[in-house]
């Protein structure tokens, strides 16, 4: 194979795995590694029931000025905003919209610095999502119903609300009610505003959410239902979150200002607060995120156990290596027993490419690529002639083999002798049976006692070849020692003309795999 086929299987290599890590990756939840819960349940119970799916996505956190340590409208910050939207927006249309959900549901956490935005970085973000999202009118996904709760990251805390009012009126304005429920199919999901049912009850943020809560109580339970909040529900520290977690567990914090009656941060809602929602909606499923990461856990209420799927990030960019979303198949017919039956909401959690290894092996995919036109011989490589040498290496292996299996042979037809030099050093002689022993060299006398004594001369003759020898070999290890000055300027001249050659491929690649890496992101991001 010579430098231009070498280079042409390089492009190759090259159009491959951008397509992959650009395209193919994100196709892979839809085509083989997720589908809907109730199409692989009732296949093991060979049943035909009705289920409305529900596409669940949380924390995109759409990174802003607040976000990194970065200058507002930077370059920097321009690349990290665009290829953190470009990731999410593959990750939705590429790998959930093609499994055709019937509703969208967001569990919050939309923007990362949202409290803290002027209302035009804030119009902005919020263009950004709905681009990402693909879910404004004009979108071709907008007939899909989209449902939202409002988390930390959009509105704050309670600490907050009593000192920016604007912020929830503005997210509102946007997004609606704060508390409110819906019904998808016939399961009934009700959504809480998690940041404020821990706060001050004499305040309004806290006691709207908390009579919410009440009058969904006293309503007849018609249907299952499914409790959303974007905070987990309290759990004991340590809890074990299941195998789909990937980092470290993390324990309660709860912060309150100075003077305890408001909440300046919490990851979980409180032990009391739990409770009192498990007890006055008497949920057969919990949904959550704020976590960042995937975590399963079993609460006991006096209703029974009740399972919370914490749902991991969307976006590659916050803290998760492993992103994530989440399908559930919502029933559309009334089971038996409407506070416990297991068939009401199915789900199946689902994994978005890891971005980090695409780029890890872009880049080791690049050092190959230098590595093997940088080495490479400038008259090529004939792989059958290596072929040859190894049938050669091989069949030279099996005769060696074999001989050594002849002197065996040989050694059971012959004697050995002892024999003493002037040294007084003992040798093995061989001999054949019954073949008397020749003496054909003039330098070795045998006497008659069986001693052999070497001349002075032959000693120094060998000494010479010795002396030759090691010199040659010195000599050989290194080749630089004794070089004249015209092979030191062959050697620098050979090495300036590999990196001219390098550098030719190198373009001849680039030529060919940007436009296809241009063409692929700009495909994903206009659509």
């Amino acid at each position: 194979m010579k430098l231009r086929e070498l280079t042409a299987v390089l492009c190759l290599i090259w159009a491959v795995t951008l397509l992959y890590g650009e395209m193919v990756a994100f196709w892979m939840p839809s085509l083989s590694t997720c589908q809907w819960p109730h199409l692989h349940h009732h296949s093991r119970q060979n049943q035909t029931l009705d289920y409305v799916k529900v596409a669940i996505v949380t924390d995109p956190q759409l990174m802003d000025r607040t976000s990194l340590r970065l200058p507002p409208k930077s370059l920097a910050l321009e690349l990290v905003q665009f290829y953190t939207d470009l990731f999410m927006r593959r990750a939705f249309l590429s790998s959930v919209m093609p499994l055709h959900p019937d509703v969208v549901l967001f569990l919050g956490d939309y923007f990362d610095g949202g409290p803290y935005l002027s209302d035009e970085e804030w119009k902005e973000s919020l263009s950004r999502l709905k681009h990402i999202f693909s879910l404004s009118t004009q979108e071709r996904h907008s007939n899909i119903p989209v449902y939202r709760l409002s988390g930390n990251h959009d509105i704050g805390y309670e600490f907050l609300h009593s000192r920016r009012p604007q912020v929830i009126i503005r997210y509102e304005k946007e997004f609606g009610s704060r508390n409110y429920r819906f019904a998808v199919g016939k399961v009934e999901f009700v959504a809480i505003d998690a940041q404020a049912i821990d706060g001050n009850p004499q305040g309004y943020m806290a006691s709207s959410a908390r009579a919410f809560v009440n009058n969904v109580s006293l309503d007849v339970q018609a249907y299952p239902r499914v409790l959303l909040t974007h905070i987990p529900l309290y759990r004991k520290d340590g809890t074990d979150c299941g195998p789909n977690r990937n980092s470290e567990i993390i324990n309660q914090r709860i912060v309150r200002s100075p003077d305890h009656q408001e909440i300046v941060y919490q990851n979980y809602i409180t032990e009391e607060s739990s409770n009192y929602l498990l007890d006055s909606v008497r949920p057969v499923c919990i949904l959550s995120g704020h976590d960042h990461d995937q975590c399963d856990v079993i609460h006991e209420s006096k209703y029974g156990p009740v399972k919370e799927h914490t749902v991991g990030t969307i976006s590659w960019q916050q803290g998760n290596l492993y992103p994530s979303f989440m399908l559930l198949s919502a029933s559309n017919f009334v089971p038996s027993n409407t506070s416990s039956s297991e068939e009401a909401v199915l789900t199946q959690l689902c994994f978005l490419p890891v971005q980090l290894h695409i780029y890890i092996w872009y880049i080791s995919l690049f050092v190959l690529t230098l590595l093997a036109l940088l080495l490479w011989p400038a008259g090529g490589v004939s792989f059958w002639h290596h072929f040859s040498d190894l049938m050669e290496c091989g069949e030279q292996l099996i005769s060696s083999i074999i001989s050594r299996t002849k002197e065996k042979d040989e050694d059971l037809n012959c004697e050995y002798e002892m024999m003493w030099d002037a040294e007084g050093s003992m040798h093995l002689v061989k001999k054949a049976l019954n073949v008397a022993i020749t003496c054909l060299s003039e330098t070795v006398s045998v006497e008659s006692r069986g001693t052999t004594v070497m001349r002075p001369a032959a000693r120094k003759n060998i000494s010479q070849e010795v002396e030759v020898s090691v010199n040659a070999h010195a000599d050989m290890f290194d080749p630089m020692a004794k070089l004249p000055p015209r092979a030191c300027k062959s050697w620098a001249k050979m090495v300036i003309q590999r990196v001219v050659r390098t550098f030719r491929m190198v373009t001849i690649i680039a030529a060919v795999n940007v436009p296809i890496y241009m063409l692929l992101l700009f495909k994903d991001w206009i659509d």
